[in-house]
Parts: C-alpha cells; sequence; structure tokens
C-alpha cells in the first residue's frame, strides 16, 4: 500500500489534482481499484499537507433486480472516517432489460456517469477521484487507435464547465499490478460485479494485449507514459515537479 499511495501523492502532486478545501467524492463500484483509490485517499489526508475531504459513493445499478451487498466496504470506510453513500438505481433494467443493448458497456457507463455527477454535486462536491491506473489508459489508448482511429485517452485532470466538477485520476501512474498487490496486502474486501457482461468486453480484449506486450517488453508500460507524457496527450505532460 505505501508504494500506491507515493505513486498517488507523485500524480496528485505532478498534475495539481488537490487543492485546500477540496471536498472529493470518490467513484466506488466495488472492485479492487475503486476501492484501493478510497484508501489511499483517506491516508493520504493524513499526511499531503493539503486539507481536504472524502466521501465515497457506490451507485448500484441492481443487475439482475438484485441489490448489491456493500456492508465489507460499509464497514472498512467507518474505520476510515470515510462517509459512504450508496444510491441504489434502475441503470441495470434499462440496460439489459429495456433497452437490451448488444453492447451494453457504453450505455451503461453514461448512466452510472450522469448520476455520479449529479450525486457528487448534491454532496456538496467540487472533484470526483476515479479509479483508472496506467493499464487503463493505455487499453483506452489503443481502444481508441484500433476502434476509432485516433489517437486519444482521457484525460489525468478534466473539468466539465456544465457541472461545474474537476475529475481527478490519482492513480495514473500505478500499475494495475501495484494496485492488486496493494489490495492484497492490506486484505481489502471487495465487492464483486454481478453485470452479466464482465468480462466480455473490448476492454477485456485490450487488457489481454497490453498483458502480452508486457511480457515480450518488461517496460512496456513505461515507455507508454513517457510517450504520452511526452506529447502532451490530452493533457499528460505533468505541470508541476512531483
Amino acid at each position: 500500500m505505501q508504494r500506491l499511495e507515493g505513486l498517488m501523492r507523485k500524480a496528485i502532486q505532478e498534475y495539481k489534482m488537490i487543492e485546500p478545501g477540496d471536498r472529493i467524492c470518490v467513484g466506488v463500484s466495488g472492485g479492487k481499484d475503486s476501492v484501493a483509490l478510497t484508501v489511499g485517499l483517506a491516508h493520504l489526508r493524513r499526511y499531503l499537507r493539503i486539507p481536504f475531504e472524502v466521501v465515497a459513493v457506490s451507485l448500484d445499478p441492481q443487475f439482475g433486480g438484485k441489490a448489491t451487498d456493500y456492508a465489507p466496504l460499509e464497514e472498512l470506510f467507518a474505520k476510515l472516517e470515510v462517509p459512504f453513500e450508496i444510491r441504489r438505481s434502475n441503470i441495470g433494467a434499462i440496460v439489459f432489460d429495456v433497452r437490451k443493448e448488444p453492447n451494453p458497456c457504453a450505455l451503461c457507463a453514461k448512466m452510472r456517469r450522469g448520476l455520479l455527477h449529479d450525486t457528487a454535486k448534491e454532496l456538496g462536491c467540487n472533484k470526483v477521484a476515479l479509479g483508472h491506473h496506467l493499464d487503463d489508459a493505455i487499453e483506452t489508448f489503443y481502444m481508441n487507435l484500433w476502434g476509432e482511429g485516433r489517437l486519444g485517452c482521457f484525460s489525468p485532470v478534466t473539468y466539465l464547465s456544465r457541472k461545474d466538477l474537476t475529475m481527478i485520476r490519482p492513480m495514473i501512474l500505478a500499475t494495475e499490478s501495484d494496485v492488486r498487490r496493494a489490495v492484497k496486502h492490506e486484505e481489502l474486501p471487495i465487492v464483486k460485479s454481478a453485470c452479466p457482461a464482465d468480462g466480455a468486453t473490448r476492454r477485456q480484449e485490450m487488457k489481454d494485449y497490453v498483458a502480452a506486450m508486457c511480457r515480450k517488453d518488461k517496460a512496456f508500460r513505461q515507455k507508454m507514459l513517457g510517450a504520452m507524457q511526452g506529447a502532451n496527450l490530452d493533457g499528460w505532460a505533468p505541470v508541476a515537479k512531483g
């Protein structure tokens, strides 16, 4: 966990993600990335020397018409003194039962994103933290390249003028392995997704591709990071020294 928090701290400083007085809403799906992000931010409050608040929010799509049990996360966040909001929705039913989407991920993500933004504003937050890491960024780069024929990725920091919210991704310098090791070491509880499409998506194909490239070249991820930062692809060039 110490390594992950160190990488988070570096990203926060290099991209000026957090400022004094920020109230940050963390979108918590229940998976390892979002749980590790919440724990990391909760710990960073102690020694980052920037006064800020953290609020965790889980948006339950209720896949299959069943409510997700977030009890393990409620217990964890209570120990960390992180307020935790659970919002139930009918997103699962809309995507899979009403719309019967053949490619459900895009619609589901759009609906959840909108609900997360609205919830963050309702809770008085000015920033939303998402659990994307370096592997996610590289996968997104190749999805855009091969799927749409363009060079692009999500940004480390994005201001949404229509919502007056700033999106931050504090784990972008960490690899998925860094996150996985931290979660295992800390024995953090994980709430498994009940999504019918879990593990059968275009994203999974990209994960497999990146994993294969890393087996051929151990420095593949860092080379990709250097290339995105060097080209300042979608705001990836650091704005300050860590």
